[in-house]
């Protein structure tokens, strides 16, 4: 029995591989369409969640896992390792982590032997999956609950997610724009781009490009601001994009000092409240 297990919610868009490697458990998330629904990455796929919204009739809606979702997984964790450690998309866009939170109280009735730590990253996409990663990297050393407790939290300060949204007509609609609403009724030709820090837990606008290249020059721009010359790890992400995603991975390369660089979807519980279209960088430093 090990002594650490790693859990978080579907929207990490982390590859699959590194789940895989560091037994990452994925708790969905739920994406309902004409009263049906459907678990995040399990039931549907990115690419048919992305022809639903390029439609932009009888849009999906998303939800939070149940708490019955997450002490399941608890309880299976349970029969593997000592202690549990649980991180979750920021706080301030979804109920996700109140819902881990509720369930870790369940948890204690029932699995009292098992020790619950749940973590709220305030962060989305891959910087929510680093936040996780380096919690289970060091998980998968023999740590102990309180050490991988405080790599997760010692991330949270460092990691980015820079995105170029194809419209702000999705996130508008749904009210992750945060600081960016004022712009949604001004852009017509244009793409965005935002950015997600955790030390701010909230979704704000950064500039305004008119094409795509120049929006994907305009981020790289900003990235290389943020990262200097320090090494860098390094997700790049595509909603239904993947040639454009495969350029931006390769740019990304040429450009900087990549420890590890990635390509992964969105999320199709992403693509309900971004639209298609997006493409993003997640990263932090050495």
């Amino acid at each position: 029995m090990k002594k650490v297990a790693v859990v978080t919610d579907s929207t990490c868009c982390l590859p699959v591989e590194l789940m895989e490697k560091y037994d990452i458990c994925i708790v969905p998330l739920v994406i309902i369409h004409k009263g049906n629904s459907y678990r995040d990455g399990v039931d549907i796929s990115p690419s048919e969640v992305y022809r639903i919204m390029r439609r932009r009739k009888e849009l999906p809606t998303t939800s939070t896992p149940s708490v019955g979702d997450f002490l399941n997984a608890y309880w299976q964790l349970s029969e593997k390792a000592e202690s549990i450690v649980c991180i979750t998309l920021t706080s301030l866009q979804s109920k996700t982590f109140e819902a881990a939170v509720t369930a870790k109280d369940k948890a204690e009735e029932v699995i009292p032997e098992t020790a619950i730590e749940v973590i709220d990253s305030r962060a989305v996409a891959g910087a929510l999956g680093f936040v996780a990663l380096e919690a289970a990297r060091i998980a998968s050393q023999g740590a102990e609950l309180t050490q991988v407790v405080n790599a997760a939290q010692s991330m949270i300060g460092r990691v980015n997610l820079l995105a170029m949204v194809d419209t702000l007509y999705y996130l508008a609609r749904t009210g992750r724009i945060g600081r960016a609403q004022s712009w949604a009724g001004s852009l017509l030709n244009m793409k965005p781009i935002v950015e997600h820090s955790p030390q701010v837990g909230e979704t704000t606008p950064v500039a305004r490009p008119r094409t795509t290249a120049k929006a994907v020059e305009r981020m790289l721009e900003l990235m290389a601001e943020r990262v200097g010359d320090s090494k860098v790890h390094v997700i790049a992400h595509h909603a239904d994009e993947p040639e454009e995603g495969e350029r931006l991975k390769a740019e990304i390369a040429s450009r900087f000092d990549c420890v590890e660089l990635y390509l992964t979807e969105f999320t199709p519980v992403m693509g309900v409240h971004a639209g298609p279209g997006v493409l993003a960088i997640s990263s932090y430093t050495e």
